[in-house]
This record gives structure tokens, C-alpha cells and sequence, in this order.
């Protein structure tokens, strides 16, 4: 574990009251030119390798793969990459903005929306797609984008204080159903979207249970994002099976460790 009194990182109060009140955040330059260019180097490796340990979830053609080119797992096969996926300026930013004590990995995974036949990811929560007990709030993710990103070829988009509304049902991305309809009143002016242009190098973090949707790709090049799920030290695992927990030995309604789920930021 690294001394987080030595951890520095870009989160400020605003960025703190900002995620505790709507869910999700907007995090500038969270990496350096330098950083930037090596974790591009690093993903374009990892999600062109064919590793034993990491996942892809579809196969180039498959209904999935148009709306993402997605591998889980992969710093289980990348050294390099690894050592952004347990960065502790990351992690700690993550806790800071939840307030918990410790947060622990649980998964990573590349974001590739490729050109041409690309499609939206519906809006969803990422919440009902984790093994985890209703009753662990504070799982999140961080979104950091390789490239600028903008309605073009594919920001996200957040409901702010959608949150809230507790755990949903889960939306099929492939063959998606609109998550409005299982909110009472449907889509009213209170759940209007905000869309997030990021630069290379910036990111975004948001609560698992947080309505978000990213834009189709109608460019000419994948937009390439690294995504890392953190959980907050004590989340119950649900005995649910899931691509990331399946095999790791974890029990049913006891709390989520181990050498998959490190602890990577804890409160000094």
C-alpha cells in the first residue's frame, strides 16, 4: 500500500460536493502528455493481445461489439497497463469523492467505440450488472478518454442526481429497452442529460447507480477509453455469477478481497 499522505491528485471540494450532489463528475488533465502517450501505447497492446486472463465480451460483428469493443480484466495480462489501472492517484481520487475509508479495485476494462457501423450505448445504471448486496452503496467508475471526445464520437451523458432513484432493472445494450420507462413519470425535465466534451487525458467518475449513455462513433477512428471500477472496502459480494468474480473464491454475502480486488486507497 502506498503512504496516501504522499498521493496527490486534481480532486478539490468542487469536484467532492459536485459528485455527492449529481452522481457523477467532470475530472481535467487526470494524466500527463507523457502518461497519456505511454497508457495509448499500453491499451493499444492489451486490447490486441490475445492474454489468458482478460475478457473480450464480443467478437468483431457480434450485435455487441458495434456498440463496444470491450475487454474486462485487462491488467491481468498487462504489467504496463496494470500500473494504471492500481494508480494510486486514480484510487484515491475515487475515495476521496465517495468519502469511504478504503477503495478496492474490482475490475478494469478497455472501451473501444469503433467506426463505422457504430451504435449508441443506451442510457443504463452499471449497478445491476455487478455480483454485489443492494445494500453497498458507493461503487463507481472512473471514465478516462485517450482521445478528445465530444457527441461526435462518443462522450458520455449523465442524469444528474439519477442516483437516487435506486437500483434498476438491467438494460440489454445490445438490444436495449429505454430505462426511462422504469422510472415512475418517465423522462421529465428533472431528468434532463448533461453531455461531458472531454479532452485526451481528462475523465469523468460516476456512482454506479448514475443514468448514462454514450453517443455513437460516426468518425473514422476508435475512440479508446479505459475504464476502472472501484469498490469501496466491506462491499458484499451477491454470489451472483459475473465474468470478473467467477473463480475467485469469494463467498456468498461476505465482503469482496483478495488478490483481485486489491486494496488500492485507504483514509490515513
Amino acid at each position: 500500500m502506498p503512504d496516501q499522505t504522499a498521493v496527490q491528485t486534481p480532486i478539490t471540494q468542487a469536484h467532492i460536493d459536485f459528485y455527492r450532489e449529481n452522481g457523477f463528475v467532470q475530472v481535467d488533465n487526470m494524466i500527463t502528455s507523457p502518461e497519456l502517450a505511454e497508457l495509448r501505447e499500453y491499451l493499444e497492446e492489451a486490447m490486441q493481445s490475445d492474454g489468458e486472463r482478460a475478457v473480450r465480451t464480443d467478437k468483431q460483428g457480434g450485435l455487441y461489439y458495434r456498440v463496444l469493443n470491450q475487454k474486462v480484466n485487462l491488467w491481468r495480462d498487462h504489467a504496463g497497463l496494470g500500473r494504471y489501472t492500481a494508480h494510486p492517484r486514480f484510487a484515491e481520487s475515487a475515495r476521496l469523492l465517495t468519502g469511504a475509508a478504503g477503495m478496492r479495485l474490482f475490475h478494469d476494462h478497455g472501451l473501444w467505440k469503433m467506426p463505422g457501423d457504430s451504435k449508441a450505448t443506451p442510457w443504463h445504471q452499471d449497478t445491476p450488472y455487478w455480483p454485489v448486496n443492494e445494500a453497498n452503496p458507493g461503487m463507481m467508475s472512473l471514465w478516462l478518454t485517450l482521445d478528445d471526445v465530444d457527441e461526435r464520437n462518443g462522450c458520455m451523458a449523465f442524469v444528474p442526481k439519477s442516483n437516487r432513484l435506486g437500483k434498476l432493472k438491467g438494460i440489454d445494450l445490445a438490444s436495449p429497452q429505454n430505462i426511462f420507462d422504469y422510472v415512475e413519470g418517465g423522462q421529465t425535465d428533472a431528468h434532463k442529460p448533461v453531455v461531458v466534451p472531454l479532452k485526451a487525458g481528462s475523465c469523468t467518475f460516476h456512482d454506479g447507480l448514475t443514468f448514462h449513455y454514450a453517443h455513437a462513433n460516426a468518425t473514422d477512428r476508435p475512440r479508446r477509453v479505459l475504464a476502472i471500477i472501484y469498490a469501496p472496502d466491506g462491499v458484499t459480494y451477491s454470489g451472483d455469477p459475473h465474468v470478473v468474480t467467477d473463480g475467485a473464491g469469494l463467498e456468498k454475502d461476505r465482503p469482496i478481497a483478495g488478490p483481485r480486488f486489491p486494496l488500492l486507497a485507504r483514509k490515513s
